[in-house]
């Protein structure tokens, strides 16, 4: 009579360590299609459950601005869209259209691109300078961008579009967009040297 061992398929080690292999080699090249902002927000939060109150002042980021890399990460993991040029795409739509409304004092349009409970956030320095520390609601958020931005130009910023003040070569202020669908959820304003010196930002060309 056969054991019950007979009964249970054998790992073949080698196949193992080659499903292994594969299964690495694909996740390194899905976390390269991340910034290093959204791969570490993703990995210490998604992988060892630390905090977004914790995640933030590592990435000198907002809690909330921390929250929505590792939920960019998580999109780009799961395949969501599948080709990130076509997402980059997407969002310098979004962001061109962003940007002419706002120098245009289109408050209509503005409205139109921003999500009901959007959240503008501000660091220190941005605050100094005259901006609001936290602005929520898709009016206040326009109220605040219209007839602005007039030196702002598209940028990737941590690996996604927004936008930047640039001078003589320089980045000044940055602004990081984070984008559902066709409208802007959340943007981060950065002006301290320390935080804009850590964000990744590549000018685009117009």
């Amino acid at each position: 009579m056969p054991s019950v061992s007979d009964d249970v398929p054998q790992s073949d080690p080698a196949a193992t360590v080659e499903l292994a292999d594969s299964v690495s080699a694909a996740l390194t090249v899905v976390l390269d299609r991340l910034s290093p902002s959204e791969r570490l927000a993703f990995v210490l939060h998604d992988t060892f459950a630390v905090p977004f109150d914790e995640i933030g002042p590592i990435l000198d980021r907002s809690p909330n601005a921390a929250k929505q890399l590792a939920s960019r990460a998580r999109n780009k993991v799961r395949g969501a869209p599948a080709d990130g040029e076509v997402d980059i795409t997407r969002q310098r739509q979004v962001v061109d259209a962003f940007l002419s409304a706002a120098r245009g004092g289109d408050l209509e349009a503005l409205m139109a691109l921003l999500d009901p409970d959007v959240v503008l956030e501000a660091d220190s320095v941005a605050v100094r300078m005259g901006a609001p520390g936290t602005l929520r609601g898709r009016a206040a958020v326009a109220e605040m961008f219209s007839g602005r931005a007039l030196g702002a130009e598209p940028s990737l910023v941590d690996g996604a579009v927004g936008i930047a003040w640039t001078v003589r070569g320089r980045t000044r202020v940055a602004w990081s967009f984070f984008i559902d669908g066709d409208t802007v959820v959340h943007i981060a304003m950065y002006a301290d040297p320390a935080s804009v010196a850590s964000l990744a930002v590549v000018p685009l060309p117009s």
